[in-house]
């Protein structure tokens, strides 16, 4: 998959147009001048009813003029959990659903949460100012309350096809992901992605991770669409599952 170029008030992200794999509905974007801890994908999905937004980047440019967005057409933006990479730019979507176990601190975005101090302590954050005047030092999140809160089960219906909820501890506690049974479809946030999985912070732990890694090593999936990296298949996922059981 080849990104493409983007109008210049755009040109902060790059997009994944629709293919083959991504399907004829779906497109990836991540921020590319991001340091590469905190640099995520974000996806957006339109069903025939309800569109759907997964997880909102860091929120240094503006996100909803970036989207194919119809005009009256309900949107639901999701965060797959509530670190700075994925909630930055939630604030833009007057629908917004996340995790219960973490569904306070949305309205606070509190650093202890989104490890936005983090952020703010790196040498080189960005590699290209998303504006200018920007400073690191000035760096907040936009507090954005959630609208829905998801518990693992609950069904996501954009009209043609839906999403069940599937809670995936480890990473953080309140880390989610969404499977569309039929197509094998996942949207995976920080649960699973094709690098190092991240296990040491406060939200972390794992015994959890080793508890969801045994679950995706059974589920199904035609592609999962990770919060970091590229996306991958079913035999990719089964490894990366292996290799995390099999750390000392």
């Amino acid at each position: 998959m080849q990104p493409t170029a983007l109008p210049a008030e755009q040109s902060w992200f790059s997009r994944t147009s629709p293919d083959s794999t991504l399907g004829a509905n779906l497109s990836a974007f991540t921020e590319p001048y991001l340091n590469d801890y905190f640099r995520a994908n974000f996806y957006h999905l339109k069903g025939r009813d309800l569109d759907l937004v997964v997880d909102a980047g860091m929120g240094l440019a503006p996100l909803t003029t970036l989207l194919d967005l119809t005009p009256g057409k309900p949107v639901l933006a999701v965060a797959t959990h509530i670190h700075a990479d994925h909630v930055g730019s939630l604030f833009e979507f007057a629908e917004r659903a996340g995790p219960r176990l973490e569904a306070e601190a949305f309205a606070t975005m509190d650093d202890r949460w989104t490890f936005a101090d983090e952020f703010r302590a790196l040498a080189e954050p960005v590699t290209k100012l998303p504006h200018a005047g920007w400073k690191v030092e000035d760096y907040r999140i936009r507090t954005a309350p959630l609208t829905r809160v998801l518990d693992e089960g609950d069904r996501i219906d954009l009209g043609d096809r839906s999403f069940t909820v599937l809670h995936l501890p480890g990473h953080s506690f309140g880390c989610i992901g969404l499977y569309d049974e039929r197509d094998g479809l996942l949207f995976s946030g920080d649960a699973v992605y094709d690098s190092t999985l991240i296990d040491d912070m406060w939200c972390s732990d794992k015994e959890d991770y080793r508890a969801t890694m045994r679950r995706l090593a059974d589920l199904q999936v035609r592609v999962v669409h990770g919060g970091h990296g590229e996306s991958f298949g079913e035999p990719r996922l089964k490894e990366i599952a292996r290799e995390y059981l099999d750390r000392p």
